[in-house]
């Protein structure tokens, strides 16, 4: 297997080691804002989130529909400090309306994922669902081990930018 083949493997199971991922905002006036939220993934990448209305990172999202989120690995994980396993993806974020088809087969999957959390949480007429929708990525593996996703595919890893 190629390093790119290996990069490839470790891509595909990184994402399903996580349950939150850092979601970094910025609102009308370009302040950022970092923050996490629970998610849930779909097959094609698109990141689901649910948050409260009152939180500063959804009121960002609304004025603001770029977004950036980050899944890293453990620093106590890490091999090397400086060169910690990390998926970066830039995302544009939609609202889901509370009273569509899409909104509850994406909660069922919460409810699925989180559990008992979501019958309490999924009643709270504040929260916001959003689909996070990424344009392009990331994932870095190690010192000059970075490999690009771009949109057109984000299941697979490209070589190295030159």
């Amino acid at each position: 297997m190629n390093s790119l083949e290996q990069a490839q493997a470790e891509y595909e199971a990184f994402i399903q080691k996580f349950q939150s991922a850092m979601i970094a905002t910025t609102n009308g006036q370009g302040i950022p804002n970092a923050s996490y939220a629970p998610f849930i993934v779909d097959e094609f990448k698109n990141i689901y989130i649910y948050i409260s209305g009152l939180s500063t990172h959804t009121q960002n999202l609304v004025v603001n529909p770029h977004a950036s989120v980050m899944l890293i690995e453990d620093e106590d994980k890490t091999e090397q400090i400086f060169a910690r396993r990390r998926l970066t993806f830039e995302c544009t974020a939609a609202l889901i309306a509370r009273d569509s088809d899409s909104w509850q087969e994406i909660m069922n999957n919460f409810h699925a994922r989180f559990g008992e959390i979501m019958e309490v949480l999924s009643g709270l007429q504040d929260f916001r669902m959003f689909k996070l929708i990424p344009s392009e990525g990331r994932f870095v593996i190690g010192f000059g081990a970075a490999y690009f996703i771009s949109g057109d595919d984000l299941n697979k890893l490209k070589g190295r930018p030159a």
